[in-house]
């Protein structure tokens, strides 16, 4: 037998029961219907702005999930990929005309090729030496395009107003953006959900839990982790173009910081490491802190919502370490257990 054949799906995929898969089924085609439905429920503009931001976070999130939920590889420097793919789009426009669809495919690209090269020297280091070196790295690529003049220096990038429409990704209502965020993070949803159930899922998560086992099994964890680190990274700089085109300006501050990569992270963290909607539920919690925040104390509070983040990573870590969907998953089996208990007597 081939020694992979350990980690092979048909092996580990876990069996529910017909009717949990129906009610799984069910929830998940009303939360679409939800989703869909949202902007026509939502007249305000300054709510649907929300909703956006809501699925752009969940859409890094669950793009940080690949790499650090089933791979295992915590990376707090995913803000260069974002910024890779908010320039790259943003300069084809402006300096070549380019359509911002072919340049946001143009920045997912640049960006899976720059991190392979960043993992090829990133990876031999582990653990906190390796994320240590992802947080270097977003610090140096912030300071080449705060010194590079053709990428505008500190000033940044304006794109212009010169058309609109969908091929030119410029809108006067909220709706069209809405619905591109939404399908941004559905195709990296679906991105996840065929990582997940495919062999590379089992690899990543072997690498994760178990690295000297999935070695001996014959699996080569720098290439599994380049593998893992070049997806994420692609959707990650897909979220970046998207956040040029909507704001239609960006410079070095606003797309590398490392607040953004803390985020990032922390958005899976809170929802679920490693888990398919875990980033969905953590972007809900921390973009509502964010919005509130800068509704509650306006300029005054900044910084604010940093401080919440530092104070949901410690109660996280020493009472939540499986996220807000691991809370729900226990409660619901320590539930079934008493109502079991209960049957017995």
């Amino acid at each position: 037998m081939n020694k992979q054949t350990n980690l092979s799906p048909a092996l580990d995929a876990p069996v529910l029961p017909q009717r949990s898969l129906k009610a799984i089924h069910v929830l998940l085609l009303a939360a679409l219907a939800i989703a869909l439905l949202l902007p026509w429920l939502m007249e305000n503009p300054a709510h649907q702005n929300v909703a956006i931001l809501i699925l752009m976070a969940a859409q890094l999130g669950v793009a940080w999930n690949i790499v650090g939920g089933y791979a295992g590889q915590v990376s707090l420097g995913h803000a260069a990929f974002y910024g890779i793919g908010a320039y790259t789009s943003s300069l084809l426009l402006v300096h070549f005309g380019w359509s911002p669809w072919l340049g946001m495919l143009a920045g997912g690209l640049l960006a899976a090729l720059i991190s392979l090269v960043v993992g090829w020297s990133c990876f031999r280091l582990k653990g906190h030496y390796f994320t240590m070196a992802t947080i270097a790295v977003a610090e140096i690529a912030q300071i080449v395009f705060t010194n590079w003049e053709f990428a505008g220096a500190a000033v940044g990038v304006t794109i212009p107003m010169d058309n609109d429409g969908w091929s030119a990704l410029i809108f006067a209502s909220k709706v069209p953006y809405y619905y591109i965020a939404l399908g941004l993070l559905l195709l990296t949803l679906l991105a996840n959900f065929a990582i997940e159930r495919s062999y590379l899922g089992y690899y990543f998560r072997a690498i994760k839990d178990e690295p000297d086992a999935a070695r001996s099994l014959g699996v080569s964890l720098s290439t599994y982790k380049q593998v893992a680190f070049a997806v994420s990274s692609f959707f990650t700089a897909l979220g970046g173009s998207f956040y040029a085109q909507k704001e239609l300006y960006i410079d070095p501050a606003s797309v590398l910081g490392t607040g953004l990569s803390i985020k990032m992270a922390l958005v899976s963290i809170l929802g679920g490491i490693g888990t398919l909607f875990g980033p969905i539920v953590g972007a809900g919690v921390l973009t509502t802190i964010d919005e509130g925040t800068r509704i509650l104390f306006g300029g005054s509070g900044r910084g604010t919502d940093l401080i919440i983040y530092s104070a949901l990573i410690i109660i996280i870590a020493m009472y939540y370490p499986a996220g807000v969907l691991g809370w729900v998953k226990n409660f619901i089996a320590r539930r079934n257990a008493r109502k079991l208990q209960a049957g017995d007597r």
